[in-house]
């Protein structure tokens, strides 16, 4: 029996014993009703955000802070382009009531590309193009002129250069459609020439300044978001 109670084996068993002490001193003990260390720190979590007060509820954006600056961009805007003409600025809020789309300034820069698309598309007899922009009388009136040029064989030669000029006129709502008129002063490039190649209008090699007013419509009901042109008249 003395065989296994050696010194070294007695000091073996003393380090064990001592290790085993000091390591449950240290960590403690699980008794059952000790929740995973996962669910202690989703507690711990939970805990920290009742103590912190919210600037506004999670995962929604700030519509009065986006109301008020849109309103505040939208009254910089009509007092740019209305020029102090009050009767203007109120068409500009009387529209942007009823069509939250509506700025002054994206619309101009629409009422731009469209004017462009429009003179060149007549020049060209686009009627594709024409279509989609004009209002059915308009694009009939466009659509006539362009028939008689190609009965007559003539041709358009027409290069856009650019707008230095655009202004608004009018804005207005008339309880169906939002309307807004604008006048263009443009310059451009045209010849008209016969089947014969001669010019019968125009300068192919001279720039002309051409003055247009035109009123743009649609209804802010509609789901489609196009303006179409619904009058057009050239300005002396």
């Amino acid at each position: 029996m003395d065989e296994f109670f050696d010194l070294p084996t007695l000091i073996v068993i003393a380090v064990a014993v001592f290790v085993l002490f000091r390591l449950r001193s240290v960590l403690g003990t699980r008794i059952g009703t000790e929740r995973p260390s996962v669910e202690r720190s989703k507690s711990a979590e939970l805990g920290r955000e009742d103590t912190v007060v919210p600037i506004r509820p999670r995962g929604t954006a700030a519509p009065d802070l986006d109301d008020d600056r849109r309103a505040r961009k939208l009254e910089a805007e009509i007092e740019q382009f209305a020029h102090g003409d009050a009767e203007l600025a109120a068409g500009f809020k009387a529209v942007a009531d009823v069509d939250p789309t509506f700025t002054p300034k994206s619309f101009l820069d629409g009422a731009k590309k469209a004017y462009e698309m429009i003179v060149t598309g007549f020049a060209t007899g686009d009627r594709i193009t024409l279509k989609n922009l004009l209002e059915k009388d308009v694009f009939d009136g466009f659509q006539h002129a362009i028939s008689e040029r190609e009965a007559a064989e003539q041709t358009i030669d027409f290069t856009f250069v650019g707008l230095p000029k655009v202004e608004y006129a009018d804005a207005e709502f008339d309880s169906k459609n939002v309307l807004v008129t604008v006048r263009f002063h443009a310059e451009v490039v045209s010849a008209t020439r016969d089947k014969d190649n001669n010019l019968v209008d125009g300068n192919a090699d001279q720039v002309q300044t051409i003055a247009d007013e035109w009123t743009f419509a649609r209804n802010p009901k509609s789901r489609n978001p196009n303006w179409k042109v619904i009058a057009t008249s050239q300005l002396d």
